[in-house]
């Protein structure tokens, strides 16, 4: 395991695996994130919303980035995403593998 990282993922539930899919493909070709992952699955989610208790079947959308790049990926997500206020939460990663982390650095053009 590497030491502490400059990486995250970021998770973001969206509608519909078409529109989990189209943002995957917009921060991946516009390099603000290295990697997508379209959870093909729907997730259940049970969350609070103007004052009353709402669910949902939705997709989850796992990307993998930058510290640099967060801001920026948010900022895509916002632009590209249906809901009102859509989640966007990010983890940061504490370790990985030396060649993974390298090519995640290079697939977002950070050196």
């Amino acid at each position: 395991m590497a030491k502490e990282t400059k990486f995250h993922i970021v998770l973001v539930t969206c509608r519909s695996e078409a529109e989990a899919r189209k943002i995957a493909k917009a921060v991946v070709g516009k390099r603000l994130a290295a990697c997508a992952n379209v959870i093909g699955a729907p997730v259940e989610s049970i969350y609070w919303w103007k004052e009353k208790v709402e669910t949902a079947r939705e997709r989850l959308l796992m990307m993998k980035t930058s510290t640099a790049r967060v801001k920026e990926l948010e900022k895509e997500v916002l632009r590209l995403h249906s809901y009102e206020v859509p989640e966007f939460l990010v983890v940061r990663v504490e370790g990985g593998s030396e060649e993974y982390l390298r090519w995640l650095a290079e697939a977002i053009l950070e050196r």
